[in-house]
């Protein structure tokens, strides 16, 4: 065996005809945070429901530690797991939630409460340990859902969209707060999200997913800057998109870039036309028509992120005439088509 902590090999999973998972395999390290990120129905809560042992795979093996726990029951796997819904009891509270699972474990009563306030005190918690979930904020819930999963002192965490049923600026802290966690504690994590955003700022290693398939798996930076194909491309960011052909040769490819590599110029580019101006608080998202009948963009729309201090010093308003450059190092070459 590699240095793999988790192993996953060759996983296929059918429900009757419908394939969930085509062939999954991923080795994931001890301690390392992954996002399994992707569209609803690509495949990654199956998957993580094969980690946990909670669905049968239809072929392929789970290794944890070297050991093969492909059919082993999910008791036998020693994780903790956090789930969109918090699935706290709302009759208890919550310490007597995070209490719960160790006492199901047969630990002394003395060490349950130990263990629970710990747990309670590592989410910065400790101050709403006698209120039920009724009583707490949705974000405070799903902390004490954490803390529940974290004091049982799982050897790994899986995390099924955690955060989606909150709200942006929750999202954002508990996003710190768990990868502080979970940096803190040493625990490998795997994390189920389809926001982008969640995976770039969280996840060691991002797996994207689609159609029951991997599409790429690399670190934020790697399948942010370098996407393998153009549903990477576009599934993780904005990208803009065009056709085309190959010198000499009759066929077509796609080139794409980002709207951030864009630049602006009153004098030296391509001629383009503002459409469309679209404020983003710290940049504006600007829409570009192709005005220059000698560019292969001619016609094109191109969408460019311009930073609020570019925009007043340039003056850009809609209907405006400027000039666009696509600096070289920042295209990306795809041989596939992209079907808009």
């Amino acid at each position: 065996m590699n240095n793999s902590y988790l192993k996953i090999a060759g996983i296929h999973k059918n429900f009757g005809s419908f394939t969930a998972l085509n062939g999954i395999s991923i080795d994931i390290k001890k301690s390392e945070f992954v996002c399994l990120l992707g569209p609803s129905g690509c495949g990654k809560t199956t998957l993580l429901r094969i980690i946990a042992g909670l669905e049968q795979p239809t072929a392929g093996s789970i290794f944890i530690n070297g050991k093969d726990m492909t059919y082993m029951p999910p008791a036998k796997r020693n994780f903790g797991i956090v789930f969109q819904s918090y699935a706290l009891f709302p009759n208890l509270t919550a310490l007597q939630n995070i209490a719960y699972g160790l006492k199901a474990k047969k630990i002394p009563k003395k060490e349950v409460k130990e263990r629970a306030l710990e747990a309670l005190a590592l989410v910065d918690l400790l101050h709403v340990k006698d209120k039920y979930p009724a009583q707490i904020s949705g974000g405070q819930q799903q902390r004490v859902a954490l803390a529940r999963a974290i004091a049982l002192s799982p050897d790994f965490l899986l995390l099924d969209e955690p955060l989606s049923a909150l709200d942006a600026k929750v999202r954002e802290r508990l996003r710190r707060e768990i990868r502080f966690i979970q940096e803190k504690l040493q625990i490998t994590t795997i994390m189920v999200t389809h926001d982008q955003d969640e995976a770039l700022t969280m996840a060691d290693k991002i797996i994207v997913m689609n159609n029951a398939e991997i599409m790429q798996v690399g670190t934020p930076q790697e399948v942010y800057n370098t996407p393998a194909n153009p549903f990477v491309a576009d599934f993780i960011g904005s990208i803009n998109f065009w056709k085309e052909s190959r010198k000499g040769k009759n066929e077509e490819k796609t080139a794409a870039i980002r709207p951030e590599h864009i630049r602006l110029s009153r004098t030296d580019g391509i001629l383009a036309e503002v459409e469309d101006v679209e404020f983003r608080g710290p940049i504006y998202r600007l829409e570009f028509k192709v005005k220059d009948s000698s560019s292969h963009l001619y016609g094109q729309s191109i969408k460019v992120d311009v930073s609020t201090h570019d925009v007043n010093h340039l003056k850009l308003v809609k209907g405006m005439n400027i000039h666009i450059s696509l600096p070289e190092e920042s295209i990306l070459a795809y041989n596939e088509l992209v079907v808009s």
